[in-house]
């Protein structure tokens, strides 16, 4: 059973007005994750509260980093289900999650960060991580 879209629509809000492209089928996510070379940021979306207090402010602090992915794109679990089972098929060795956050490198998953990197954790904490791998994997940004 899917969540009213009513509902998770603040939450989709939350990355979509930060930059990322929402994946609503099968077909978009094998189109993003496809993409061969540059860096993907994947965040499967949820309405668990450690999407909304820990996950989701993360990314928005790890996105004012110098370095960062190329493209930003997210699945909402419980929404679009095709899409987010889609999605994890790409994250190769890890289990379903919500939420989940893959860095992908040149089409190859680098990073990955189940829930149980997310729980019990600060958003600076995830955002830290995050950081690192951008610096690891990702071109600094270009300048206004």
């Amino acid at each position: 059973m899917r969540y009213s879209p009513l509902m998770v629509q603040p939450m989709r809000d939350d990355l979509t007005r930060i930059g990322f492209t929402e994946l609503m089928t099968p077909e978009e996510v094998d189109a993003a994750v496809g993409v061969r070379e540059g860096t993907l940021l994947v965040v499967v979306n949820s309405v668990c509260g450690c999407a909304a207090g820990k996950a989701r402010p993360g990314v928005a602090l790890a996105l004012q980093h110098h370095a960062r992915p190329d493209r930003l794109a997210t699945v909402f679990a419980g929404m679009e289900i095709e899409a987010t089972e889609r999605a994890r098929s790409h994250f190769e060795g890890y289990p379903p999650s919500s939420p989940q956050i893959a860095l992908f490198k040149d089409g190859r998953l680098v990073r990955m960060l189940q829930r149980q990197d997310i729980e019990g954790r600060e958003a600076a904490e995830i955002a830290a991580d995050l950081r690192g791998a951008f610096d690891d994997y990702c071109r600094p940004a270009a300048g206004p």
